[in-house]
């Protein structure tokens, strides 16, 4: 029995002769969600086709429960639910022709299709829509039915790219809790390049940044990593620009109203301690000091700094 339901070992793909990926090695286990971040270009969607099958590596190896998608990709293909960035949706047909058809590459049990059909579309909220063409679904339902294609043969895994993307502020916190209701009895996989979707969803990570793995751990242990690079100052009497541009440890200043400054600075700078004495001193009236967490540019640099090694050649 396999403790983990995917394991990637030295994972590398070229393009031509740029490598999109390079020496990427995880295991994920079989239950709950795992959050795939990464900047546009990081090599997200190349790594999550190759675990798919979509694409053959360069080098490294997939297992899926063990099996090895190059050698026998139909087993391990049929333990993966997929839903890609773009979902393999047919316009034209309904909700309840297209899962049919799904059901049927999946080499589902034909006298179980159509139990199978009303198991995901009711799981995945589009029973209502049984007749309707998905060209007519709103885009909240048309990723509700890409998601249901992806569970109508009972995978362990489900990779989802991209999921929420394009969809309104509801239909994403709808997205949201599907997929976590979906987790609980299976592994996800759940790929953005935004921080804030990872962060609502996923209990681990996994960072991908030039094509390389720089972070694997708890979402928890990633927050902690967060470390504040700016403050917010309010200030009811401030010295000007240049004055504050000059206090030791800040790198760069901007002026947010008359009275409030956002003030960029060094790492393992006790900053805080530093302007609280200026402005007693100064007579600035310090009236509020706000520590901002670092953007995900910062972290994906800090993280990339961290990690860089030779390409491979």
């Amino acid at each position: 029995m396999q403790d983990n339901i995917v394991k990637i070992e030295g994972l590398s793909h070229r393009y031509s002769k740029d490598w999109a990926v390079q020496d990427v090695s995880f295991d994920i286990n079989k239950k709950g969600i795992v959050g795939l971040l990464g900047s546009n270009g990081a090599g997200k969607s190349t790594t999550m086709n190759i675990l798919c099958g979509v694409l053959s590596q360069t080098l490294g190896k997939v297992l899926i429960e063990g099996i090895d998608m190059r050698t026998h990709p139909e087993e391990a293909k049929k333990r993966i639910g997929f839903l890609p960035q773009n979902a393999p949706l047919y316009l034209e047909q309904t909700v309840d022709e297209y899962l049919t058809y799904c059901a049927h590459l999946r080499f589902v049990d034909k006298r179980r299709i159509k139990t199978a059909v009303a198991e995901v579309k009711e799981r995945c909220g589009v029973a209502h829509f049984s007749n309707r063409l998905i060209g007519n679904l709103s885009g909240g339902y048309r990723q509700r039915v890409g998601i249901a294609q992806a569970l109508i043969h009972r995978p362990l895994l489900v990779v989802l790219d991209e999921p929420t993307n394009g969809l309104d502020p509801n239909q994403i916190l709808e997205v949201r809790q599907l997929i976590k209701e979906i987790a609980t009895d299976r592994a996800v996989i759940f790929s953005s390049h935004i921080l804030s979707e990872i962060q609502a969803t996923c209990q681990d990570i996994i960072m991908i940044e030039g094509g390389r793995m720089v972070f694997k751990d708890t979402m928890e242990s990633f927050n902690n990593y967060i470390e504040p690079d700016s403050l917010i100052t309010t200030m009811e009497n401030p010295p000007s620009l240049t004055i504050l541009q000059k206090i030791k440890g800040i790198k760069e200043v901007e002026l947010l109203t008359d009275k409030s400054f956002r003030m960029h600075f060094e790492p393992a700078t006790d900053i805080s301690e530093s302007i609280v004495e200026l402005s007693v001193q100064n007579g600035w009236r310090l009236k509020e000091i706000t520590l901002e967490k670092s953007s995900l540019d910062a972290i994906f640099a800090q993280l990339s700094n961290k990690k860089t090694k030779p390409a491979l050649q």
